[in-house]
């Protein structure tokens, strides 16, 4: 008989199809205001001062839960996200931490470098 998944392993399985094959595929723009679409930044503000650092870790937040592929691929930065992870790693959920960090060394080397 085969177990049915979890809730969790569901989710987390959802979001690794989402990933990009590696973190230099994230070529988001590092500064200025980015604009999140309605299917991103359903509730609250859709636009963000990526110079103001709430409000780029607000996008980097919702862009993370809610994104697509291509809506990684174009809005996060691979230097910013690096930079970012070891706090935003403890504002996003257990399921999303857990696959990109399963994903990508380069965010666990972020927290031994932090």
């Amino acid at each position: 008989m085969v177990a049915t998944p979890s809730v969790s392993e569901l989710r987390r399985a959802k979001f690794a199809r989402r990933l990009p094959g590696e973190l230099s595929e994230l070529d988001g723009p590092a500064h200025g205001t980015v604009s999140l679409p309605l299917h991103l930044a359903w509730s609250g503000l859709s636009q963000f001062d990526l110079d103001q650092p709430r409000l780029r870790m607000s996008c980097y937040r919702i862009v993370l839960a809610e994104g697509q592929h291509d809506d990684l691929v174009r809005y996060l930065n691979r230097e910013v996200l690096i930079d970012l992870w070891p706090v935003l790693r403890t504002l996003i959920s257990q399921d999303v931490r857990n696959v990109w960090e399963n994903a990508f060394d380069e965010l666990t080397d972020a927290l031994k470098i932090s």
